[in-house]
């Protein structure tokens, strides 16, 4: 189980680039880079983001069900009934 991930400031992350990339490539860490002491991306290994992707497929595949069985059961309407129902469009 990979640890908490390290914080390291984008100055450094610049500086140690290779070796902080073979670190995330080769051994599985997790690291965020912050500038101002604020998260602003995280290095982690390729099979992390493809656990991360097929999590989304999956979340989205679902969605997708749930809207076809509404379609399936209460129908759909036009884009101008949608438009009056917003009211926007022309008029």
């Amino acid at each position: 189980m990979p640890t908490v991930p390290e914080k390291i400031p984008a100055k450094k992350a610049r500086h140690d680039f290779t070796d902080i990339s073979d670190n995330v490539a080769f051994h599985g860490e997790r690291v965020i880079v912050t500038r101002n002491g604020r998260d602003l991306f995280a290095w982690v290994p390729i099979s992390d983001l493809r656990t991360l992707q097929a999590m989304e497929d999956k979340a989205d595949i679902e969605d997708a069900k749930k809207a076809e069985a509404y379609i399936k059961k209460h129908g759909t309407i036009s884009w101008s009934e949608m438009e009056k129902r917003l009211g926007i469009g022309d008029e």
